[in-house]
């Protein structure tokens, strides 16, 4: 279920990479990459791991900054967007984007898919 949902935001997405389901605690659910897409030395469980810690670390200063629950943060470096959907207290979204890929209709599709993937954690 986890790997069809995260191909088809990825294949459905101008400039989608991969995309996963990561819990915060750094462990890959299922990870899905575009056939020829991948940016060369770049793994998505490997990034996926890497930035689950920062995104603790987000997570713990919007509470205490009493700003709510964390739900979307995105990274933009030279190489490729990271949009990270927050699913349940302990499960991640994330997408991987081209420097030129379609943020917003990446957004739409993990809000869409969001709920359906709830249901399965």
């Amino acid at each position: 279920m986890f790997k069809e949902a995260l191909q088809g935001i990825v294949e459905n997405v101008d400039g989608g990479l991969a995309g996963l389901v990561m819990g915060f605690d750094g462990i890959a659910v299922d990870s899905f990459t575009r056939a020829g897409r991948g940016q060369p030395g770049v793994d998505v469980n490997t990034m996926g791991m890497e930035f689950s810690f920062v995104l603790g670390q987000v997570r713990k200063a919007a509470q205490v900054l009493e700003l709510g629950d964390l739900g979307e943060v995105s990274i933009r470096t030279e190489r490729m967007t990271l949009v990270v959907r927050v699913l349940t207290p302990q499960y991640f979204l994330a997408l991987v984007l081209a420097p030129d890929g379609n943020l917003g209709k990446g957004r739409y599709l993990m809000r869409l898919a969001a709920p359906r993937l709830q249901q399965e954690l």
